[in-house]
C-alpha cells in the first residue's frame, strides 16, 4: 500500500461510488451546491451521462491503491474554466483532496483557472489555497443541501507567476 494519489479517468464502475459518497449529509453540507437530492440515482445517472458525453469537461477518478475515493474535475462556465472536487468524506483531513487538485492543475495546464467555495468551508478554502488559487471575488446562490442562499468565494489560480500545483 502506497496511499499514493493517482487520477484515472471516469470508468462506469466509479459512478457507483461517486454515488456513494454523495449520500453523505455532512459532505453535502460543505459542499453545499452539490445535487438537489442525492439519493435520486435517475438525476446522478443523467447528470454523468451529460457530463461524460461533453468533451470539453476532463473528469477524473481520485484512486488511492486502486480505491475510489473521490473525483476532480475541470469544466467551462462561460468564458472561464472552474474546477471542482469531492472526497469521500471518511478520507478527509489526510491531503488527499490537495492531492488530487494538484494532479489535476498539471494535467489542465491553460490558465486562469477557476473555483468556488462556500465561505464557510474552512477546508475546501485552505485546498483551494494551497494550490494557488486566490480569492478574486464573492457571489451567493441557492445551495440544495442547506435549503437556503450561501455565500461563497470565487478564487482564480492566475494566469501569470509561480506555478504553485507543483509545491
Amino acid at each position: 500500500m502506497t496511499n499514493e494519489v493517482l487520477l484515472r479517468p471516469v470508468r462506469d464502475d466509479d459512478l457507483p461510488a461517486f454515488f456513494a459518497h454523495e449520500q453523505d449529509p455532512q459532505a453535502n453540507w460543505m459542499a453545499a451546491f452539490g445535487p438537489t437530492d442525492p439519493s435520486d440515482r435517475a438525476a446522478f445517472d443523467a447528470h454523468w451521462a451529460r457530463i461524460r458525453a461533453d468533451p470539453r469537461i476532463v473528469n477524473r477518478a481520485v484512486t488511492i491503491d486502486g480505491e475510489v475515493v473521490g473525483r476532480v474535475a475541470a469544466f467551462p462556465v462561460g468564458e472561464q474554466t472552474e474546477v471542482s472536487y469531492w472526497i469521500d468524506a471518511a478520507r478527509w483531513g489526510r491531503g488527499h483532496a490537495t492531492a488530487a487538485l494538484r494532479a489535476l492543475l498539471r494535467e489542465v495546464p491553460h490558465r486562469p483557472l477557476r473555483a468556488r467555495a462556500a465561505k464557510d468551508n474552512a477546508a475546501s478554502l485552505a485546498v483551494l489555497r494551497k494550490c494557488g488559487f486566490v480569492v478574486v471575488g464573492e457571489d451567493s446562490g441557492y445551495a440544495p443541501a442547506r435549503r437556503s442562499e450561501v455565500e461563497e468565494y470565487v478564487l482564480e489560480l492566475p494566469a501569470e507567476g509561480p506555478d504553485q500545483a507543483d509545491r
